[in-house]
């Protein structure tokens, strides 16, 4: 069967793969999913800052009104806030049309289930057999869905927040924080948040923008320059940075330094898990191991899954884990919500902070150390799965401990490497670690080459 949905929804160049034909057409069969176990479904959606989001909005209701859906658009928000208005009212689902970090010419449609969460796999399957098999059913003319609009999701987003963090801890400290939203939806909530915790913030990047001229939507270092600078000038205490849709948050130190979220999220676990005493911790196979040995440290145990924010959540849920994420600055905190979350993730880290007498630098100073090299490249789609056959047969040949839960990880004394095809992207993506960002560095370099001869054999 053809696919459409890829790791994170569906996602395409606008009027180029995302079409409105494709977002009235996709509406259409969401709603006949919906309808196989609720005879009139209410659809919350939502969307990010985009400019291609009102015909996208527009075209995907149409398709769920047409099946009999009743649709109540919640308007520009966060991609979990809108996950939790699903959760915490009576909503059968949501749509979030997003492309969270990608380019502005992109766009996408996420579909979250009734309790919050993302759709688990074999979800996405029964919507794309309705969609590829033409088995829409449209509604007959007197049964066809009413749209309304509801203002609150935001401010009932915002007090779940505050009600689930020491808030009163965060406001005695008086933090300096510089937010930057990227231009991005974290912009409705994450300002009003930091003002509730008694911080003094300086905004970057606040304002919305769908084309996002201050700066590139994804939170890496090489687009976090300013932001790095205004932390250092300003005596911040913190800096944060959020993606397009405010599902992730990443950190500046106090010295202006680019914290990398597989650091902030060894530094949440070890809060969490020495609160509770114990506990499980859900994460994929890609996150560096510097979070296992914190966990164990602290009478914890870690548990490894494929990548996605989505296979995460749901693990955690079966296994009533404590915390779970990815080492994208995509956290889960399960008190709150089963999805990755940014603004929790900074009210925790703000936690964390006003219970601690040292600053984020020293505190990510006390980790253990461990270099993550991350690198990526081209194969064709169609080779995707010949290719990683491939390089499984090589390796099981030179190594005895392999994993194959996601692409296949290769053990070694030195450290381990991730060989992983993306789920969004023609390419592979290479994870390698190591005590030693040299051999870090060889190992990627190594792995690159690789399976990059084994695509020009098979091409």
């Amino acid at each position: 069967m053809t696919r459409l949905f890829g790791t994170n929804g569906v996602r395409g160049v606008v009027n180029e793969e995302m079409t409105a034909e494709l977002a009235l057409k996709l509406g259409g069969a969401i709603g006949t999913y919906l309808k196989k176990v609720k005879s009139k479904p209410k659809v919350a959606i939502g969307t990010d800052a985009r400019i291609s989001n009102h015909m996208l909005k527009s075209a995907c209701s149409s398709g769920l009104l047409s099946v009999g859906c009743d649709v109540v658009d919640l308007g520009i928000l966060p991609t979990p806030a809108l996950q939790y208005a699903v959760k915490e009212k009576d909503f059968d689902a949501g749509v979030i049309i997003t492309a969270s970090h990608n380019p502005p010419q992109f766009n996408g449609i996420k579909v979250i289930d009734f309790d919050g969460t993302e759709l688990a796999r074999s979800q996405e399957e029964e919507i794309e057999d309705i969609y590829f098999g033409n088995k829409i059913k449209k509604a007959q003319w007197n049964e066809v869905g009413s749209l309304s609009t509801w203002d609150g999701a935001i401010s009932l987003y915002k007090k779940g927040i505050l009600s689930k963090v020491d808030a009163d801890a965060i406001r005695r400290k008086k933090f300096r924080v510089v937010l930057d939203c990227g231009n991005g939806a974290g912009a409705v909530v994450a300002p009003d948040i930091l003002k509730e915790l008694g911080c003094e913030t300086i905004l970057l990047n606040c304002e919305l923008d769908g084309l996002f001229r201050g700066r590139p939507s994804e939170p890496v270092p090489e687009n976090l320059g300013k932001l790095m600078k205004v932390v250092k000038e300003e005596g911040a205490h913190l800096g944060v940075a959020l993606d397009g849709d405010a599902d992730r948050a990443i950190f500046i130190d106090e010295n202006g330094n680019y914290v990398y979220g597989d650091k902030s999220f060894a530094l949440l676990a070890k809060y969490i898990v020495e609160r509770k005493g114990k506990g499980k911790v859900v994460t994929p196979v890609s996150t560096s191991s510097c979070l296992e040995e914190v966990v164990r440290g602290k009478g914890g145990e870690v548990l490894y899954t494929a990548v996605g924010s989505p296979i995460v959540a749901r693990v955690m849920k079966r296994e009533r884990a404590v915390f779970g994420g990815e080492e994208n600055g995509g956290l889960i905190f399960p008190e709150h919500q089963y999805c990755r979350d940014s603004s929790m993730t900074i009210a925790k880290m703000l936690e964390l902070l006003a219970n601690s007498e040292k600053t984020l630098s020293e505190l990510i100073d006390e980790l253990p150390k461990y270099e993550l090299v991350k690198l990526k490249t081209h194969c064709p789609n169609h080779l995707k799965e010949k290719v990683l056959k491939k390089l499984v047969e090589k390796v099981r040949e030179s190594f005895d401990k392999i994993d194959e839960t996601d692409g296949v990880k290769i053990y070694m004394k030195e450290g381990w490497v991730l060989v992983r095809p993306s789920g969004t992207e023609p390419i592979f993506r290479i994870f390698a670690e190591s005590k030693d960002k040299k051999v870090a560095k060889e190992l990627a370099d190594r792995y690159v080459k690789e399976v990059s001869s084994i695509v020009s054999a098979m091409s």
